[in-house]
């Protein structure tokens, strides 16, 4: 005959079974089949150590707080939106509103241009989440309503309708987007044929992310006139002509192609990609003197440049235009592409990938690739297979 204090664990547990066969009722209508299994509290009390080991979905276990979702879409979202929050009337009589541009953002100050004024403003709180998949939402170039007093303070009170945006995953919570820039036309990217060295790895990253973004790319190979061998610069040039890029060939020491940039630039908002010290600002300041653009030095040792600039800025442009100077990204990962997507930002592949004995080649270590003959023989550039061996390996 069972003692009172059997009887009593016996009920507690009934209960406890009862309360759990609710719980994983509501969680199955939301999870699909899977339910914890029916014993798990008998399990935990047998063996308290391993019950982490019981068939448990691994979105339940804690995580920072959005990341759940983020796993289960497993896509990183795309900075586009359809404008976030709303104009509501002002909060006082001597308010009103304005529309502006985003200029520059430096500690949570957010400085935005109007038809009539210039204004430091704060974000309001609504507008900021945890849940939005971007660790910023405010961008420079971002177009706004604010709400101002007629002084130079105002307050951020939505955020209009992107049409493109350049953006990477965040150093710090990879599962959310850094928006670098938003509302450009072109990504102006420039990289330095020496001192640094020049790097097409690198380039066709940031060729692929101005794609990716709805960006038309412009590849401005500055310091020629440290070049000592000019037909491996202008194989170089041909080679992203023949992928349909803009090319320029510039020198802010002699000025040479300065005059091109000038008419790329007029009328269109650009955003600057490169590495510090391949001469972004120098080259820039040639193009438009009025900009006061810091200008940084080269390490004599190691040929990398010294980070000059430190955060990104909308500078007007005499002629017309924008142009968006951004710190130097060294990296700018490809979050979200597939390996099968890689070739379609390699356009000049395409006649000879067709002819590949396999219909899925990867043009890597295939027998019989069309692609690798195509390089072999000339007509294709070794310099823009390998880059694309590189990227198709970190994917």
């Amino acid at each position: 005959m069972a003692t009172r204090q059997e009887k009593w664990f016996q009920k507690w547990m009934d209960e406890r079974a009862r309360h759990e066969s609710g719980i994983k009722k509501t969680k199955s209508k939301v999870q699909g089949n899977h339910v914890r299994p029916r014993a798990w509290t008998e399990a935990y009390l047998e063996d308290p150590d391993g019950y982490d080991d019981l068939d448990i979905e691994a979105a339940e276990r804690i995580m920072p707080k959005g990341e759940t979702e983020w796993r289960q879409a497993k896509i990183i979202r795309s900075p586009l939106h359809e404008g976030i929050g709303e104009a509501k009337a002002p909060r006082a009589n001597s308010q009103s509103l304005a529309q502006g541009t985003v200029v520059e953002i430096a500690a949570g100050v957010y400085t935005v241009r109007t038809a009539d004024e210039v204004y430091r403003c704060a974000l309001r709180k609504t507008l900021r989440s945890d849940h939005s998949g971007y660790a910023n939402m405010l961008a420079v170039g971002d177009e706004v309503t604010i709400s101002h007093n007629g002084h130079a303070q105002g307050m951020v009170e939505a955020i209009l309708p992107r049409r493109s945006a350049l953006a990477r995953p965040d150093a710090v919570t990879q599962y959310k987007q850094q928006i670098i820039v938003a509302n450009v036309d072109q990504l102006l990217i420039v990289a330095s044929w020496r001192e640094p060295r020049f790097w097409p790895e690198l380039v066709d990253r940031y060729l692929i992310a101005a794609l990716r973004h709805n960006l038309a790319p412009i590849v401005a190979i500055n310091k020629v006139d440290l070049a000592e061998d000019q037909h491996e610069l202008a194989a170089a040039a041909a080679a992203y002509r023949a992928a349909g890029c803009t090319v320029l060939l510039t020198s802010a020491t002699t000025g040479l192609g300065i005059d091109t940039l000038q008419e790329v630039l007029v009328g269109r908002t650009t955003a600057l990609a490169g590495l510090s010290g391949v001469g972004k600002s120098s080259l820039l300041t040639a193009a438009e003197p009025g900009l006061n653009l810091k200008v940084g030095e080269v390490s004599e040792r190691k040929h990398e440049g010294r980070h000059t600039t430190t955060q990104v800025t909308l500078h007007p442009l005499a002629r017309g235009g924008f142009v968006v100077d951004t710190p130097g990204i060294r990296d700018m990962g490809l979050a979200g592409l597939k390996r099968e997507e890689l070739l379609r930002f390699y356009p000049e592949f395409s006649p000879f990938a067709g002819e590949c004995q396999y219909g899925d080649c990867t043009h890597t270590a295939e027998p019989w690739c069309a692609v690798k003959s195509a390089m072999r023989s000339g007509r294709l550039s070794r310099m823009r297979l390998e880059s694309y061996w590189k990227i198709l390996a970190d994917l």
